[in-house]
């Protein structure tokens, strides 16, 4: 387990490469066939509620640069029932971008085939359906540093739930992943002990301390990026700045010494 965080405070988004190289990721992409990028495209809002575009654009290229052979996807599934992802994918720039940029998009509210897990140490999911694509790439996610008003925050380990199909995990709730909702620290740790992601670049550049969807940005803003192989360091590193201690935070800490690593971090700056 790494509890490693690097991290560099933000100017502007040249600084993605450096920082993803400073982590690793070109060694770590050197022998993979296909990228799955994961935003946050929760709902057809603007940053910082949703991941920017051009935070995705110089993800994609240095991907690019470190193998030029590997094939993009940049995939996520909305939570609204007023709209399809594609609507995001289109208001938020990712359909212009992915043209210009040569990628695939994929909403992986409807993703098929699906992929029938089960494990004996998942209490709250002791089944789950995830699409299949998501096991034969090598996923970066790109959460937002929020707050969030039933699980905490929202960083890379809740941004899975854009994963899970809402044929499943509706319920007839008010939107796409409200069963979710029930015992929803457990429901996100077992969610990525089926599928955690392979490497996380977090936007701190603003911050949301109250909520996910509405309310202030941090002032100042964060102005930080983090990245790293380690979800849970990333994920406990990113609620201290919001102000939260990440003993607080549920999946946290049943994710700690189980899928990484919270204490102690070790923080690599830019």
């Amino acid at each position: 387990m790494s509890g490693t965080v690097y991290m560099a405070k933000f100017v502007d988004w040249h600084q993605v490469g450096p920082l993803l190289s400073l982590a690793g990721l070109d060694r770590s992409l050197a022998q993979v066939g296909r990228v799955m990028i994961k935003p946050n495209l929760v709902a057809d809002q603007p940053p910082p509620v949703t991941t920017p575009v051009s935070l995705v654009t110089e993800i994609i290229r240095f991907v690019r640069q470190s193998n030029p052979k590997i094939d993009i996807i940049v995939a996520d599934g909305c939570g609204s029932l007023k709209y399809e992802t594609s609507q995001v994918f289109s208001s938020q720039g990712y359909t212009a971008m992915a043209a210009a940029m040569a990628v695939s998009l994929l909403d992986l509210n409807s993703a098929l085939p699906l992929r029938h897990l089960s494990s004996p140490r998942c209490r709250r999911w002791p089944e789950m359906y995830l699409p299949e694509i998501l096991f034969d790439s090598f996923l970066i996610s790109v959460p937002v540093l929020k707050a969030h008003s039933m699980a905490g925050v929202t960083l890379t380990m809740k941004n899975m739930m854009g994963a899970a199909p809402p044929a499943y995990y509706r319920q007839n709730g008010h939107w796409k992943k409200a069963s979710f909702h029930e015992n929803i620290q457990e429901a996100i740790f077992d969610l990525n002990q089926y599928r955690t992601p392979d490497f996380t670049l977090l936007d701190a550049t603003v911050g949301m301390p109250e909520a996910h969807l509405w309310g202030p940005v941090c002032q100042p803003p964060i102005a930080r990026l983090l990245a790293g192989s380690d979800p849970v360091a990333i994920d406990a590193y990113a609620a201290g700045l919001l102000g939260i201690d990440w003993r607080q935070i549920g999946h946290i800490v049943l994710a700690d010494g189980c899928l990484g690593q919270a204490e102690p971090i070790g923080v690599r700056e830019l």
